[in-house]
């Protein structure tokens, strides 16, 4: 997912632990405050008001491990690192990717791999498999998604430079709203997520498929907090470590079938 706009922050959620144990960094003593966009499911989402979904899952364990008290402030993707910067919240926990560009605005603490699905409507015949099969297509995103430089590029170097019509990237603040697009047809496929875009194929029961086949764009996802916050930084790997050691880590991957990321996966997701 990507972030461009202007700030607009939405209400504080969920408390999960009662704070016990000091963690350097956080803007209140013994509070870990979490910017996520909540709209994202699975990894984040109300369910009966309530955050839910990975990344929530995620920040309660480690809050739990670390001793302090974690509650969530609903922001939309566009703005979570400009929030993040602005000390309107501790740590981005919301399917942020990894890149070189992001890394100069924050710090990151890689978690998760994953990567991108098209999906498209079940009654059309089009089926593309990957991005060079857009050629002349509407292609509808999530507003700021890391993918889209990349779609651009395929337009310029695959589409164009062999006499096809470029395609053309629409982009909607939600991933719902690219969704609705798709099925009144403004656009003719969507590239999302593909934990996401397996659950939003489930939830329109069958009037949108996947017909990709493999991972678009493998991703490293991250964490991140404020540029030089290295305290809460160091803070955050020892809670995560914690939660390798007592298995709560690799259940939460096993039932969202996401994996961890190597450090060779890390190191080519920042350009190293």
């Amino acid at each position: 997912m990507g972030w461009i706009g202007v700030l607009v922050l939405g209400a504080t959620l969920g408390v999960s632990t009662e704070a016990s144990a000091a963690v350097a960094g956080t803007l209140e003593p013994g509070k870990l405050s979490v910017g996520s966009d909540l709209t994202y499911p699975p990894y984040t989402y109300l369910d009966q008001g309530q955050p839910a979904g990975f990344d929530p899952e995620f920040m309660n364990n480690l809050g739990s491990n670390l001793g302090v008290a974690t509650t969530f402030l609903d922001t939309r993707f566009a703005n979570l690192i400009i929030g993040v910067n602005a000390n309107r919240f501790d740590v981005i926990a919301s399917a942020l990717y990894v890149n070189p560009e992001r890394a100069t605005q924050v710090d990151f603490l890689p978690y998760l791999k994953s990567g991108a699905s098209l999906m498209v409507r079940s009654a059309d015949g089009f089926r593309p498999k990957g991005p060079e099969d857009l050629c002349g297509k509407k292609i509808g995103s999530i507003k700021g998604g890391s993918w889209i430089p990349k779609l651009q590029a395929v337009s310029r170097e695959t589409c164009e430079a062999h006499n096809q019509p470029p395609l053309e990237v629409r982009e909607f603040p939600t991933s719902p709203e690219a969704a609705q697009a798709l099925l009144a047809q403004a656009v003719d496929v969507q590239i999302e997520d593909a934990a996401v875009a397996k659950i939003t194929a489930e939830k329109l029961q069958g009037r949108i498929r996947i017909s990709s086949r493999e991972l678009i764009y493998p991703v490293v996802i991250g964490l991140a907090v404020r540029k030089g916050n290295s305290e809460l930084l160091a803070d955050l790997r020892k809670g995560f470590e914690a939660m390798k050691a007592d298995g709560k880590y690799q259940a939460l991957l096993t039932r969202y079938n996401l994996g961890e990321p190597t450090q060779a996966d890390i190191d080519k997701a920042l350009g190293k």
